[in-house]
């Protein structure tokens, strides 16, 4: 009798596995799947060509930028633009100054400077000024100005100082704003919004839903293989009980 009731208990308790692991594999494909189209919904891939944003982004790598309208970025925001008298190709800089802004550097410290402001940049390649050349300029409205990180090996607004809009380009040239470093995998990572532009008025961006897309395709694909696990396991711990 103790026997029978053994065997049908360990009949429901497969039966019951079964489903459980095939609702965790049902779950997890709609998370990793969903992720991967959230994604493809809202982000565009980009391979950084030069490294004018080094050590932020290196030459070669490939970052994931948030499609967004110009109108949304702040100061301190990675941008991936494209303005006919830069060139005919996506460029990504960081913007250090929006439309009514005097940009000017560099103060006695070496430093950048936003409205008066000075600004820390430990973004910055090496230890020396903000720019190893000196510069001002008046931000027209509706206009961004934009470095690169590495100041030393950047063309960037200080190039275009001389041109009608100061060295700024418009807000609808921008086609993304840059959200995490995708390749290679040792620099993977979400972009830090500035600390020191967070305190100028009009603040910094919010970032955009990176971590929990990245969330849901690493949740989906640990329930894909637990669950998918379960038949061979199940299978061998029968035989063993056999």
């Amino acid at each position: 009798m103790s026997s029978s009731t053994e065997r049908r208990t360990d009949g429901r308790g497969r039966t019951t596995g079964s489903v459980l692991s095939g609702l965790a594999v049902a779950v997890g494909c709609v998370l990793f799947l969903g992720g991967f189209v959230w994604a493809a919904l809202i982000y565009r891939p980009y391979t950084v060509p030069t490294d004018s944003m080094t050590p932020t982004i290196a030459v070669g790598a490939r970052v994931l930028a948030e499609k967004v309208d110009g109108s949304e970025i702040r100061r301190g925001d990675i941008v991936v633009f494209k303005d006919s008298t830069w060139g005919d190709l996506p460029m990504v800089k960081r913007v250090v100054g929006v439309g009514g802004d005097k940009v000017a550097c560099c103060t006695e410290q070496g430093r950048l400077t936003i409205n008066g402001t000075p600004v820390e940049e430990p973004y910055l390649q090496g230890s020396g000024p903000a720019s190893p050349i000196g510069f001002k300029a008046t931000v027209p409205r509706g206009q961004l100005f934009l470095l690169g990180d590495h100041r030393s090996d950047s063309l960037d607004s200080r190039v275009h100082l001389t041109d009608g809009d100061h060295g700024s380009v418009p807000r609808s040239a921008v086609n993304a704003r840059v959200d995490a470093r995708a390749w290679p995998l040792g620099s993977v990572g979400v972009m830090q919004r500035p600390a020191a532009f967070s305190a100028l008025p009009g603040g910094t961006s919010q970032p955009g839903p990176v971590q929990p897309i990245a969330l849901a395709v690493v949740a989906g694909a640990v329930l894909i293989l637990v669950g998918a696990a379960h038949g061979p396991l199940a299978r061998r711990k029968a035989r063993k009980r056999a």
